[in-house]
């Protein structure tokens, strides 16, 4: 590694490490493969994941410390992103230092070792948008930001992969809770109700909305109830409250003099073979077209410093990134994580819809970055 201060904190058989395990080849998993091997935690199954895991996070971990190191337009040298990468070199460490898991009490310990390692990171995402913040501060505003590919690319790499990582801890993690309610394989829920989870999540979404502007357009939800199909509530709940909360931000600021009732916020949740799709349509006024790909990117948020907004921030990432401009590309690597996609089609002028794509069939890979 380049920058001098990971060589100050960091051993150089340690950073040699990092790069040894960084060229070694990651193991996805599906959905489908998380369901069936989560559906029995017996404690050979527990043995094996934690085995699994043992050898897995080091390598995904390690190559997310280096792509940390080596950022252009010397990303890797503001402080928060030193911080970062410093977490990102203390898990990796921790991962390495653990001894070889032989029975169910080295998979006690290491299971509360990596739970650890989850809350060491819970920070990382409002931490990062500061150090891109950072970078901009220095920045010539002359440079047009959607120039900025390399930027763009290694932060979608590297939030899939921390939706990757979380994922992996997180399911090991709560397949040890005694007694799981009906349906729930550690984050899974078997039998998920996407209407259930977009109304949950809209009503979130809705509460933001009145607590800002003292009004809020109302939410019509149209799908069939009683469907349901294998997935992780909480990815779900977080992509439709960003989304719902994007739409009634949109609508009420249109709204708010008019002497028009504002119109509602329209939710359709359709099943087909191959996906679920969700539709989220507003009259919010649209997006010019020019401005559209903007919308995916993290070079335009507005907030002052990510981390003032929220001084006490929850380590549930749905309150971590309200607030700047992070939630539509990051809704984006939810969905595609389980082979699924997010696209915003927009009428400037109308309105916009959102088209989540949830894959039905939870049998694609993990892309792995």
């Amino acid at each position: 590694m380049a920058a001098k201060k990971a060589c100050e904190s960091f051993s150089k058989s340690l950073i040699e490490d990092v790069h040894k395990w960084g060229c070694m080849k990651q193991t996805g998993v599906s959905l489908r493969y998380m369901m069936e091997f989560g559906s029995k935690p017996t404690d050979r199954n527990l043995l094996i994941s934690g085995q699994f895991l043992h050898k897995e996070l080091p390598i995904r971990i390690a190559r997310r410390a280096i792509e940390l190191d080596s950022l252009p337009y010397g990303l890797s040298e503001k402080p928060a992103i030193l911080k970062v990468r410093d977490w990102y070199l203390d898990s990796f460490r921790d991962l390495r230092s653990f001894p070889e898991i032989k029975d169910i009490n080295d998979e006690k310990e290491f299971t509360q070792m990596i739970k650890a390692i989850k809350v060491r990171h819970n920070h990382v995402v409002p931490t990062m948008a500061l150090g891109v913040q950072q970078l901009k501060k220095g920045m010539d505003p002359k440079i047009v930001y959607a120039d900025l590919d390399e930027i763009h690319q290694f932060l979608d790499r590297f939030y899939l992969s921390r939706i990757g990582i979380r994922m992996l801890i997180g399911q090991h993690v709560e397949l040890h809770k005694p007694n799981p309610a009906p349906h729930v394989v550690g984050y899974i829920h078997t039998k998920m109700s996407p209407v259930e989870v977009a109304k949950n999540a809209s009503e979130a979404a809705r509460a933001i909305c009145l607590r800002e502007y003292g009004s809020a357009p109302d939410i019509n939800i149209y799908g069939d109830h009683s469907f349901t199909f294998p997935y992780v509530p909480t990815h779900l709940h977080l992509m439709v409250f960003e989304l719902v909360k994007n739409s009634l931000r949109g609508v009420q600021e249109r709204f708010m003099y008019s002497d028009k009732v504002a119109p509602p916020v329209r939710i359709i949740v359709a099943e087909g073979i191959e996906d679920v799709t969700i539709k989220i349509s507003d009259e919010g006024g649209g997006i010019k077209r020019s401005g559209l790909p903007k919308i995916f990117t993290y070079l335009y948020s507005t907030a002052k410093n990510p981390l003032d907004e929220y001084t006490d921030l929850g380590t549930d990432d749905t309150i971590t990134m309200a607030g700047y401009g992070y939630g539509i590309p990051i809704s984006r690597l939810y969905a595609k994580y389980f082979g699924g996609d997010l696209q915003v089609i927009s009428m400037e002028g109308y309105g916009t819809d959102a088209y989540l794509h949830l894959s039905r069939l939870g049998d694609s890979q993990e892309p792995l970055p």
